[in-house]
């Protein structure tokens, strides 16, 4: 019986950490998503990159650096907030509004997600 009992529990777990897996990606999904549709400039390393451009970053350091990161505020913090090669912060520049660090934009789109789910 304690047998049965403990591959239960792990199944559980197991179960746990895919659902877990797939919150973190629908997040990470929606800040990389959040970014492309904005109107903003992405500042990497000194340089001005479009929206598109810059979730096409973000994903290419999602794919390589999975593991620096167990949810999307790891994301943030460990890969989307600067550069891995230079270590400079990236900054958002939305319209006419003053450039902010990335780190705070990714956050603040975070937060409204989880606020609407």
């Amino acid at each position: 019986m304690k047998r049965h009992g403990l591959t239960l529990l792990l199944c559980l777990a197991l179960v746990s950490l895919g659902h877990a897996d797939d919150v973190m990606n629908s997040e990470i999904d929606y800040i990389l998503n959040s970014v492309a549709s904005s109107d903003c400039v992405f500042i990497r390393n000194g340089k001005e990159h479009g929206p598109q451009a810059a979730k096409d970053h973000l994903n290419l350091k999602r794919r390589r650096g999975k593991r620096y990161f167990s949810s999307a505020d790891e994301f943030i913090e460990n890969l989307a907030s600067s550069s891995s090669w230079s270590g400079k912060p990236y900054y958002i520049r939305c319209g006419d509004e003053k450039q902010q660090p990335a780190s705070e934009w990714f956050t603040e789109v975070l937060t409204e997600y989880r606020n609407a789910q």
